[in-house]
């Protein structure tokens, strides 16, 4: 449920203060910046009165607000569990630095902060052999159902995470059913039979339960991954918009009335290519319990999703898989997930940004045996060696970047929120371009904003020529000026809320102030309207006007 609420935006003059860049981090084509901060003090880039602008003009209109964007991460399949976990084994030390660099979401801390992690349920491709949680054939009541199926090291690697990251996201979703609720009789390949819709759901709740009782909160779950898929040599399964909507109910109802009633469940959850079928095709059939859709970069393109978001553009989309392949270019590849990832699916609309699996070893492996679905070998977020070394990709990298514009400024704050942005000048096709706004945990603070900025102006006429482009950047009738280095830079400073829109993001729910004055209500003064939100009990029924003590009834829509 999403909640407006309409409230008055101070009327008074603003001063004009002051912003200045201080921050940046930087990872450059050639690698002599491998995500690194710089810190400009005492000599910060100010906006000042503007004048002629660079050759690129990003232009920020912080008044015009999209989604909040929930974290950046990967997969947490047996496979990365596994190498992780002998990564402590031999190296302890060495494998809480890396855990560190990968999850730490402290505001300014050296690592990217990845916050949302999608856990299999049951084997996957990188697996160490064929499982389900319920191998036994007829046990619609779940009597059989075992969480300890799934490797020990996966939820031992997981609380290690959390110990680190504790605003982490945990997405749960299953490869393939249990095999005896298959057309096929495995859970390589084959079709889902429709008389196990309510044993299937049960199935997803008792996950839900078994995390739970290990003190693990998740965030979401889905019911198929990759629903188009039937590959004979893994676990994958095919199940059609209406089946997978008739356990969507099913379950949505069984989480409703076992404590489950805050937890997502994600549809679809694969490529872009049927973006304007299938995750469509689901929410008609079944629009109240799915909080949105899922997709994979492996096929079609990233402006797919927009045919989802013009059908339910209430509902929420997240990005949850793309992998990387050993032997590719490494600078084209960061140039690629920027413009269709990290970027390019925020852009269009997306709450996440994930790519595959975590950590793999230097080949790719481990993998389940027979399995033909990397070829050739999958790359990982980073590579951990067996002598207990280990070395982050280039899928870290350009996470990292996307990561730092949005996580909370302060611990219990809110997350980034896209802004609009656009991009002038001779030089607008050299750069692509995000920008967020960050809110704070004291209303009174300043607002950070942020920019993650892809140069990618690496030739001239087809010969290599990376040249840095020197660029105003626009912002509420102030101008700065900095030279993008060829890469990515992400940067960042604070304004005070002007009252465009204040929005905090408080998990599922968004209260929005807008500016209604026009409308002749006398409303509270920011400060009390603060204090309502923070006393739940305010927005039981009514909010009332300071002046003249009338009720002013809230807005709601799905």
């Amino acid at each position: 449920m999403r909640l407006t609420v309409f409230a008055s935006v101070l009327t008074c003059a603003i001063p004009a203060f002051s912003q200045s860049i201080y921050d940046i981090w930087t990872t450059t084509w050639d690698r002599s910046s491998l995500f690194t901060y710089t810190n400009l003090s005492p000599n910060p880039i100010n906006f000042k009165s503007p004048g002629s602008i660079g050759s690129a003009d990003i232009v920020i209109n912080d008044a015009q607000t999209y989604q909040s964007v929930w974290g950046f991460g990967a997969s947490l399949t047996d496979s990365s569990a596994l190498v992780l976990n002998n990564l402590k084994k031999k190296n302890s030390d060495s494998y809480w630095k890396l855990l560190k660099y990968l999850f730490v979401p402290t505001d300014g801390a050296n690592s990217a902060g990845f916050s949302y992690l999608r856990i299999p349920l049951g084997a996957s491709d990188f697996s160490a052999s064929v499982y389900s949680l319920d191998d036994v054939s007829g046990d619609t009541s779940m009597q059989h159902f075992n969480i300890s199926k799934t490797p020990s090291y996966v939820f031992s690697v997981l609380q290690d995470i959390r110990s680190i990251n504790n605003v982490l996201r945990i997405h749960l979703l299953p490869w393939s059913p249990p095999a005896w609720m298959k057309d096929s009789g495995t859970m390589n390949g084959g079709n889902f039979l429709d008389q196990y819709t309510t044993a299937y759901a049960t199935y997803l709740l008792k996950a839900l339960q078994a995390y739970k009782s290990k003190g693990i909160g998740v965030y979401a779950i889905g019911i198929q991954n990759e629903p188009e898929n039937s590959n004979p040599t893994y676990p994958t399964c095919i199940m059609t918009p209406a089946q997978e909507a008739a356990v969507a109910k099913v379950l949505r109802s069984l989480m409703n009335k076992n404590g489950f009633s805050s937890v997502k469940i994600i549809g679809y959850d694969h490529n872009w290519v049927d973006g304007s079928g299938y995750p469509i095709q689901l929410l008609n059939d079944d629009s109240s319990d799915f909080a949105g859709v899922a997709f994979h970069c492996y096929a079609g393109s990233v402006s797919q999703q927009d045919a989802f978001h013009a059908a339910y553009p209430k509902k929420d989309i997240f990005f949850t898989e793309c992998s990387g392949t050993y032997g590719s270019d490494w600078w084209s590849d960061i140039k690629w997930y920027m413009d269709n990832i990290f970027i390019g699916a925020i852009e269009h609309n997306a709450h996440s940004g994930l790519m595959w699996n975590l950590a793999l070893d230097g080949n790719g492996a481990p993998m389940l045996p027979g399995t033909n679905s990397c070829s050739p070998a999958c790359r990982p977020v980073v590579t951990v060696n067996s002598d207990g070394s280990w070395s982050v990709n280039q899928e870290y990298y350009s996470m990292a970047q996307a990561s730092k514009a949005i996580l909370p400024r302060d611990a219990g704050g809110p997350w980034g929120k896209r802004i609009g942005v656009s991009v002038g000048g001779s030089q607008n096709w050299a750069l692509r371009v995000g920008a967020f706004v960050t809110g704070r945990a004291n209303s009174k603070d300043w607002l950070r904003y942020s920019l993650v900025v892809l140069n990618w102006a690496d030739n001239t006429n087809g010969v290599w020529n990376p040249t840095p482009v020197k660029t105003t950047i626009e912002f509420r009738g102030k101008q700065a000026t900095y030279t993008f280095p060829v890469g990515v830079t992400t940067l960042w400073w604070y304004a005070p809320n002007e009252g465009h829109s204040k929005r905090a993001d408080l998990g599922d729910s968004t209260v929005e102030f807008m500016n209604v004055t026009d409308a002749g209500f006398d409303l509270p003064d920011e400060a009390s309207f603060d204090a309502a939100v923070d006393a739940d009990s305010a927005f039981d029924e009514t909010l009332y006007s300071k002046s003249n003590g009338e009720k002013i009834q809230r807005t709601r829509f799905q």
